[in-house]
């Protein structure tokens, strides 16, 4: 790590026009976008935890979360919230439930594995129309990404299964909606604080947040601007194009590849802007978007500090949801009724197994032509799936092996 920040603050040096275009790119995106779309979330979950609503909804949904996904049903308010308002706030809520010993450090980290995702709005907004410049393809990120949300919530239940889980008070039995009403007040009870003060720490606390995950936006930024600069991500780029080629996939998408495993936002864009097929790209962001970046992780782990939390089960949901993410992009596209474009999509696939099907077979979805087409695309989108997983594995764990070799 020392020898990581000293390289960073020489490429400042070095290239101090473009760490500084990069710290106002990153300034920008995070005050026009992120702080007006994360503040009413944080300061929202902050108040219904202090009234004891959470303990409400949790009481409901145990029945639920509880063979699922080995969680407690708390962890369902969290999952919600999390869908709805994008990164970081599922690890907020999280943490704030392990402060409150409400879950233990085993069912936070589950729990933080698959609620931490995108928001749709992002999703749709601006990877879709943004980015593709097409609504059309805005069901299919945004239902590929859940699906592979919920799939990766289902693996990491047997993360620690002889770990501790929390218990409901002892005694506390009857009617559902009765227990859920004697949580709440439960609840409320132990924070004890009058409505203004709660207010008041929830807004404050919510904003030291936003500038953890502004600090980070921006940081990130540099540093991925600085190894543009130095050449690394056009060494990382074409390795990864390499391997993309012998896997029939455009190597042109290997700098998405690359940028997306450092900040979520950049590399989706390089992948909307690659020059590859529609399918092969959308694959690519499913899975960039699945996998979040180094620069969500960071922002993950600062927020985590002191709960007793490891991050490293994070990071490899994170890739297990890259991979369900990018799959079930290829085989929505393969497979899914109309999800967009999809004789846009098929045609090319159909006409090379076929010549002369082309369009008709391929918008009929007729005859074993436009079905070997199918299968084609998925098989291949499987591949970029692995693909877009194995790249951000391979730099963990290059990583790891660095520090380990420096601590020995």
């Amino acid at each position: 790590m020392p020898v990581l920040a000293t390289a960073l603050v020489i490429a400042m040096v070095a290239y101090p026009e473009a760490a500084f275009r990069s710290a106002v790119r990153g300034l920008l995106l995070w005050w026009e976008v992120v702080f007006p779309a994360l503040l009413p979330f944080f300061v929202g979950g902050q108040l219904l935890m202090g009234l004891g609503v959470v303990a409400f909804v949790g009481v409901l949904l145990e029945p639920l979360m509880r063979p699922l996904f080995n969680l407690p049903g708390v962890g369902g308010f969290v999952t919600a919230m999390g869908l709805a308002s994008g990164y970081p706030i599922g690890a907020v809520l999280t943490s704030d439930l392990r402060h409150r010993e409400e879950i233990t450090e085993a069912e936070g980290e589950r729990l933080m594995s698959f609620a931490n995702t995108a928001d749709p709005l992002f999703m749709a907004g601006a990877v879709a129309v943004g980015m593709f410049g097409s609504a059309s393809v805005a069901g299919t990120l945004v239902l590929a990404h859940y699906i592979g949300a919920v799939l990766t919530g289902f693996v990491m239940r047997f993360h620690r299964p002889g770990a501790p889980t929390s218990k409901q008070p002892e005694g506390d039995s009857g009617p559902i909606l009765a227990r859920a009403y004697r949580a709440l007040l439960r609840a409320r009870r132990q924070d004890g604080r009058p409505f203004g003060r709660l207010f008041g720490d929830s807004v404050r606390r919510s904003i030291e947040t936003l500038l953890l995950v502004g600090g980070t936006i921006i940081l990130f930024a540099v540093i991925l601007e600085m190894l543009t600069a130095a050449g690394v991500v056009r060494v990382l780029a074409g390795f990864f194009g390499t391997v993309l080629g012998w896997l029939g996939v455009s190597p042109a998408l290997g700098a998405a590849l690359v940028s997306g495993t450092f900040e979520i936002t950049l590399g989706s864009q390089l992948a909307a802007q690659a020059d590859a097929t529609l399918v092969d790209r959308l694959i690519a962001a499913g899975a960039i978007i699945g996998w979040a970046g180094l620069s969500v992780h960071a922002q993950v782990a600062a927020i985590i500090d002191g709960t007793g939390m490891s991050l490293a089960p994070y990071m490899l949901a994170r890739l297990v949801h890259a991979f369900w993410a990018g799959a079930a992009t290829a085989l929505l596209l393969a497979w899914g009724p109309d999800l967009g474009a999809l004789e846009q999509v098929l045609a090319p696939a159909v006409e090379a197994l076929a010549p002369g099907a082309g369009t008709a077979g391929a918008a009929q979805g007729m005859g074993w032509a436009a079905w070997m087409g199918r299968l084609a695309l998925g098989v291949r989108g499987l591949a970029l799936a692995v693909a877009a997983a194995g790249a951000a594995a391979l730099l963990c764990v290059t990583g790891q092996a660095v520090r380990r070799r420096a601590a020995g």
